[in-house]
């Protein structure tokens, strides 16, 4: 008998228990029972939940996202499907926001990788305040008719494209994990074609685009068994009464069979301690433990074309990094990549795709100039901390906005215009910029002359001490200037360079050598403002509105 099919006689024949161990949790969770207020009453109650959780299928999750928080205002969210193909929804998250916002449009490709969408539930909540989101919802492959078609690795692309030509110009993507292959592809693609809904930007996020780089027991595993074995052993049929049934599938409970073994003792004492806390009464502990299985554990089947194309493109041939992957009949250059800026994020100790393998992703996108890539690998975060958790939301997704912010069409449009004004003047002015704004600035009242000449060493000390001294203002003279026009600064650096007393791009392009470094360290910029040249750009900016 098929593995699958004997999988679903024995959920069907625990039916009865699960039904039977339900009951007698509710009977001795009963305040009426006297037995629900012993010790053996409540290890009862917990042995039948156990039982219970356990042996059940989970079926798909919600997102829950009712509301967020802009502008220190809370609004509802609502979702809404707004593209649909028989293997994917494409969700928008609308804010019930009274005025329209002009926040970046991004669109997160979630993993077809077993589990379903919501996993990057933490990933939507801490983008919905600044961004207009959208979300990849795939479809369970055991609930599509066999009469729907075949869906492959080329298909994923198609759809990503299709995708973005739905969304129009000036959209982000995002990718997480598995889709950073098919999304990267995607891109090229379009670029190739000089496809103007090409997106904006591109974030990978712990994506295996070359897996011989640092290599992990996912990867070992794929080059030690080769793809003849998966066929052999990991594809099957959908049973009846499944609307997919007859289908061939790489069903969602072997994935989460591999998953589980990979760190089998870590759940076993998970369940364990569950069980303990559920005998002892702490409830919120134990709701913790529900809320994380009752998503870890909701799995989804995936097609048998796409997962073997998969696994033979990406972890065994090594195609996209090799130049040798092909979308149809067309070889995929990474080259193409001219208008598209690139970022990569990686977790330090993530052990699902090695340190590398996503930057690996610069090294394959040659024409792209250098202002437009850059890498972020957070420090002491797992595979799932690279998209989820407090470090994501306070390290990793705010420099996700400033970049998409950065590289968007509009702010790349501000920076040529003031390119090219700048271009135009001619530089009659020899003076340095800094000099000019400061001779413009209003004079100073006179002060008595005893004064000055007794205040000359304490100022003069203090340069010293604080090389930013004279640099530093306590408010813009006048109206700010806006700083985000610096190709490499966002709200987020923006804000914290006010902060600090720069509001002007004077004040940026008249940097000693000391100075940059005082406010590097004081900023912790790690080298940003040498490395995007913001001297220079601030020059030319302040040029334009002198």
């Amino acid at each position: 008998m098929p593995f699958y099919h004997l999988y679903e006689i024995n959920h069907a024949a625990m039916g009865p228990v699960r039904a039977a161990a339900d009951a007698t949790r509710l009977y001795f969770q009963n305040p009426f029972n006297p037995m629900s207020h012993t010790q053996l009453g409540r290890q009862v109650a917990a042995a039948c939940e156990v039982l219970e959780r356990t042996t059940r299928r989970y079926g798909k999750p919600e997102f829950g996202l009712a509301e967020t928080t802009i502008g220190g205002m809370k609004v509802p969210v609502s979702e809404r499907v707004v593209w649909r193909r028989p293997f994917c929804d494409l969700l928008h998250f609308e804010r019930g926001t009274a005025q329209r916002r002009n926040d970046p449009k991004i669109l997160i490709v979630a993993p077809m990788s077993g589990h379903y969408a919501t996993l990057l539930r933490g990933t939507v909540e801490a983008m919905l305040p600044r961004a207009d989101v959208y979300i990849t919802d795939w479809i369970d492959a055991r609930m599509v008719p066999l009469s729907d078609g075949k869906f492959d690795l080329d298909d994923y692309i198609d759809y990503v494209i299709s995708m973005l030509h739905f969304l129009g110009p000036d959209t982000h993507v995002v990718a997480v994990c598995q889709p950073s292959v098919p999304v990267l592809a995607a891109v090229a693609v379009m670029e190739a074609r000089n496809d103007p809904y090409a997106p904006s930007t591109m974030t990978l996020m712990g994506g295996p685009i070359d897996t011989r780089v640092a290599p992990t027991a996912v990867n070992d595993l794929a080059m030690s068994k080769g793809i003849n074995w998966f066929k052999r052993n990991v594809i099957m049929q959908v049973p009846f009464p499944h609307p997919g049934m007859m289908r061939y599938v790489y069903p969602g409970f072997l994935q989460l069979s591999g998953f589980m073994s990979m760190n089998l003792d870590r759940h076993l004492i998970a369940h364990r301690d569950f069980f303990q806390h559920l005998v002892k009464g702490d409830g919120d502990s134990a709701e913790k433990h529900r809320e994380f299985y009752d998503e870890y554990l909701a799995v989804m089947d995936l097609t048998a074309e796409f997962y073997l194309q998969t696994v033979e493109s990406v972890f065994i041939e090594h195609s996209l990094p090799l130049g040798k992957m092909k979308h149809g009949d067309v070889l995929v250059d990474c080259g193409a990549i001219r208008n598209t800026a690139l970022l990569t994020i990686e977790g330090e100790k993530d052990d699902i795709t090695g340190r590398g393998q996503t930057r690996a992703a610069h090294t394959l996108c040659t024409s792209l100039p250098e202002d437009m890539k850059a890498h972020y690998e957070q420090p002491n975060v797992g595979h799932y901390g690279v998209f989820n958790g407090s470090r994501f939301r306070a390290e990793i997704a705010p420099r996700m906005i400033d970049f998409i912010l950065t590289h968007s069409q509009a702010n790349r449009e501000r920076v040529k215009k003031a390119a090219a004004a700048a271009a135009a003047k001619p530089a009659a002015v020899e003076k340095p910029v800094a000099e000019t704004h400061r001779a413009n600035a209003a004079p100073a009242p006179k002060a008595d002359v005893t004064t000055a000449a007794k205040a000359e060493p304490k100022a003069a000390a203090a340069a010293k001490s604080d090389p930013l001294a004279e640099i530093l203002l306590a408010k813009p003279q006048g109206v700010a200037d806006n700083l985000k026009a610096i190709t490499g600064v966002g709200p987020k650096l923006e804000k914290a360079l006010n902060e600090a007393g720069i509001f002007h791009f004077w004040q940026i392009a008249g940097l000693t050598d000391a100075q940059i470094e005082a406010l590097d360290d004081r900023l912790d910029f790690r080298g940003r403002m040498a490395r995007d040249n913001w001297i220079e750009q601030a020059r030319k900016l302040a040029e334009t509105v002198a």
